[in-house]
Formats: C-alpha cells, sequence, structure tokens
C-alpha cells in the first residue's frame, strides 16, 4: 500500500515541478472537466487524501478551504504538510486493518484503496490539460520510478 502512496506522491510532485513554468491564470483558469482549473485539481487531491487518511487514523475528518490556497506555493507546503501528518497512519497500515469497519459503512482497505485511486484519476485530468496547453504531461508509468528495491530479489 505504502508503495502506490510514494508512487502518487512522487508523480505530484513531478505535476509540482511541471506548473512551475506556467503563469498562474493558466493554472487557475477555468477548464472543462475535473475540479476545473490545475491548481483547483490539486489542492482537491491533497485534501481528499488528507480527510480520509485522518479519519482512519481516528483524527477529525476535516476539509480545508480551497481559497486560502492561491498559488502553486501554497499548494506545494500545503502537500508537504499533509503528507508528514498522514504518513505515520499510511507506514503503519497492514493487511489485518483491510477489512476493519469505518465510517459505517466502509472498511479501511476501501478507503486506502479509493484515496489511491482518485488521485490516478484526477492525474488523468492534468494529463489532458497539459495537451491543451501543448505540454508533455508527466508519465503515469509506475515502473521505472525506482520504488520497488531489486537488491531483495
Amino acid at each position: 500500500m505504502l508503495t502506490f502512496f510514494r508512487y502518487n506522491w512522487q508523480v505530484r510532485d513531478e505535476w509540482f515541478d511541471w506548473c512551475k513554468p506556467i503563469s498562474h491564470d493558466e493554472l487557475v483558469k477555468q477548464r472543462t472537466g475535473g475540479v476545473r482549473s490545475i491548481l483547483g485539481t490539486l489542492f482537491h487531491i491533497i485534501d481528499v487524501e488528507q480527510a480520509w487518511i485522518n479519519g482512519l487514523a481516528g483524527k477529525e475528518e476535516y476539509h480545508y478551504d480551497k481559497e486560502e490556497f492561491t498559488t502553486l506555493e501554497d499548494i506545494v507546503t500545503f502537500s508537504q504538510t499533509c503528507r508528514r501528518q498522514i504518513l505515520p497512519y499510511i507506514e503503519s497500515y497492514h493487511a489485518g486493518k483491510d477489512y476493519k469497519p469505518c465510517f459505517g459503512m466502509f472498511t479501511h482497505g476501501e478507503i486506502m484503496r479509493h484515496v489511491i485511486a482518485h488521485e490516478i484519476h484526477h492525474v488523468g485530468q492534468l494529463s489532458i490539460w497539459s495537451r491543451e496547453l501543448n505540454r508533455e504531461p508527466i508519465t503515469a508509468n509506475l515502473i521505472r520510478r525506482g520504488l520497488y528495491n531489486t537488491d531483495k530479489e
């Protein structure tokens, strides 16, 4: 499970770098699909991730106000802060928690996998918008990212 979170974070960080040369106006421009803007989509990915994982960890599920995060730098800092907060729960996650009930109708395993898939889904929208800007999107490949230690084989 941790590998897929690390994958999402690595891809997200690459999208942050991809955004750096893009003007602020383009990053907040209202678009068709997704959460309507590049920055809005990145904020949404992070906010949903932290809310679900904090909820699983027994903390209050809280959604941040998007209006407080108006620049790419704000979003990057938000991502780094949230990642530090949720990492202990993700690192301690094990298969024994997969069927543990939560939120009345779900299991921990369902939520963990939903959070992973949610980010991948929205990154697809970013890829479409990158093509509209005549820019190459960030690769979605899991391989060649150094996420698996081949020394163990």
